[in-house]
């Protein structure tokens, strides 16, 4: 490891794209996030999605529930959009802050999309009406046309869809979720203030290669997948720059680990319990440990609107092994990003 403060305080993160899941997941998820982040954007596609605000009424609750006690976390709901969303809806449960945001999937794009949007065009209504309140579109930012190569999927959906919802509603507030390559960079950097993007931690780690070392790895299989090494220090430059436009968004993504190491395995990285220790990794490595609070406490506050964590985090230089595994309460379990490994930096309990 570089050399470097070995103690470092923070305001308390948040996450801003975040996979909960629902019943026994939920309840074994839920605590490793909200030991460290004071809040998170939580995705909606469930089974069925969470495309109402009383279903998002209800499944905040659901996750309050499962707060340990003594930590404080504040669930921020999303609309999971589809070619029928209801607009006054969706307004009404901005208005009352049942949501914060809402979620562009496109259909069959990944995880429990299968009731994404399958023409943008359906959306015009509701977006409009977004850019007219000040709610944020959050993309997952990739193409479905089998004709196009998976690694090229994210770059083709900036070109083809996304921009021109840019140029279409002007002032529309739009996160692209996962950037995972350097055109997702350049889109964010060049575009209008209001257009931002997030960043996984394992994106910042590893590169495409790493879906391979030693054998096929189904626990780095993620959608967006993983890319060449350009763009891997495309993204580690931008987080670690200080831009107000780039902040921390694990995409943290649990599967039960059969649902991982099958056939046909799910995508997902479910790097929830040591996600603010590999960021910190990333940042010690380039140097950049004075602006991770930036990234990872103040940059997304800033675009959401919403007032920074007052209370703070302090992580130490030392190592730790991550679990191997996660019992769920039906048996079950899930298996983290690194599981059995070490991350080279803690939160201070005392």
């Amino acid at each position: 490891m570089n050399g470097g403060p070995e103690r470092l305080s923070l305001r308390r993160p948040d996450d801003w794209h975040l996979h909960l899941r629902d019943g026994p997941m939920l309840q074994a998820v839920v605590p490793y996030t909200a030991r460290v982040f004071g809040r998170a954007i939580v995705m909606p596609n469930l089974v069925p999605p969470v495309t109402t605000a009383a279903a998002a009424r209800a499944y905040r609750e659901r996750i309050l529930a499962a707060v340990p006690a003594g930590c404080r976390f504040t669930p921020l709901m999303t609309c999971y959009l589809t070619d029928r969303t209801d607009v006054e809806d969706l307004a009404a449960g901005f208005a009352e802050a049942t949501w914060v945001a809402a979620k562009l999937y496109p259909a069959g794009a990944t995880t429990n999309s299968a009731a994404g949007v399958t023409d943008v065009s359906a959306l015009d209504a509701a977006l409009a009406r977004m850019a007219e309140m000040g709610m944020p579109l959050l993309v997952h930012g990739e193409v479905t046309d089998r004709s196009i190569d998976v690694f090229d999927r994210e770059a083709v959906f900036l070109e083809r869809v996304l921009a021109p919802i840019v140029r279409r509603v002007p002032g529309l507030k739009v996160v692209v979720e996962h950037a995972t390559t350097e055109e997702a960079v350049r889109f964010v950097e060049e575009g209008p203030d209001t257009v931002a993007a997030t960043i996984t931690a394992h994106h910042l780690l590893l590169n495409r290669n790493a879906l391979f070392e030693g054998g096929l790895r189904p626990h780095h299989y993620c959608l967006p997948v993983l890319k060449r090494e350009r763009h891997r220090l495309a993204l580690r430059r931008v987080a670690t720059s200080g831009s107000p436009k780039f902040f921390l968004g694990t995409d943290s993504a649990p599967h039960r680990t059969g649902d991982k190491e099958c056939a046909c395995g799910c995508a997902g990285v479910f790097s929830a319990p040591a996600a603010l220790e590999l960021y910190a990794e990333v940042f010690a490595e380039e140097n950049a440990l004075d602006r991770l609070e930036a990234f990872a406490s103040l940059n997304g506050p800033r675009f959401y609107g919403l007032p920074a964590n007052q209370d703070k985090v302090t992580l130490c230089r030392r190592e730790a092994v991550v679990p191997s595994s996660i019992p769920l309460a039906d048996g079950s379990t899930v298996t983290p990003f690194r599981g059995g490994g070490s991350v080279f930096w803690s939160l201070d309990r005392g």
